[in-house]
């Protein structure tokens, strides 16, 4: 499996829409985009506007989405 790399804020709001998260504002240089999970609580998640978000940052935001690891992979 290819290591993770460093994504685009573009990228990464790119997968997050396709996961049903939806744009929610943005504070300073962080874009807020949360999603309904079931059960009635949301995932929120903070976005930096980055030409590129570190891994460590993206692992973190993978984290907090709950969504698969490999999806942010290509």
């Amino acid at each position: 499996m290819p290591k993770l790399r460093p994504l685009s804020a573009t990228e990464v709001v790119r997968l997050l829409r396709a996961h049903g998260f939806g744009y929610v504002h943005q504070r300073g240089s962080h874009l807020i985009y949360r999603r309904q999970l079931p059960g009635g609580d949301t995932a929120t998640v903070p976005v930096p506007n980055r030409r590129e978000i570190p891994v460590g940052t993206l692992k973190s935001i993978i984290n907090l989405s709950g969504l698969d690891e490999s999806l942010f992979r290509k």
